[in-house]
């Protein structure tokens, strides 16, 4: 597997309630890889993480659940390009949320 995913992201997420900023860490072990989210109020894991090598990057998916600013399951799906990364979220029944992202360092 390419570097693809690994490092760290800074991730912006444009939502109905304006846009969020979080960090995202993901880390490799042993051909696993597990994740992290941290916003400015918590600190949550990503779970049922799946990456598809494509032609020029990786489709990655995932969902987490956060409690602020409310308690929702969110669904996320990404295209990663190099340093960059951009898809959507999608929390139940509301609409999809522009995910835009860049690695850090």
């Amino acid at each position: 597997m390419t570097v693809g995913i690994l490092g760290d992201w800074d991730l912006r997420i444009k939502t109905p309630i304006g846009t969020l900023q979080t960090v995202y860490r993901f880390t490799g072990s042993d051909g696993a890889i597990s994740a992290t989210a941290t916003s400015k109020s918590e600190t949550v894991p990503l779970v049922d993480l799946q990456i598809t090598e494509t032609l020029d990057g990786q489709r990655v998916t995932w969902r987490q659940s956060v409690t602020k600013p409310m308690r929702l399951t969110l669904d996320f799906e990404v295209d990663v390009h190099g340093d960059r990364m951009s898809g959507h979220s999608r929390a139940g029944r509301l609409p999809r949320s522009a995910v835009t992202g860049v690695r850090r360092g």
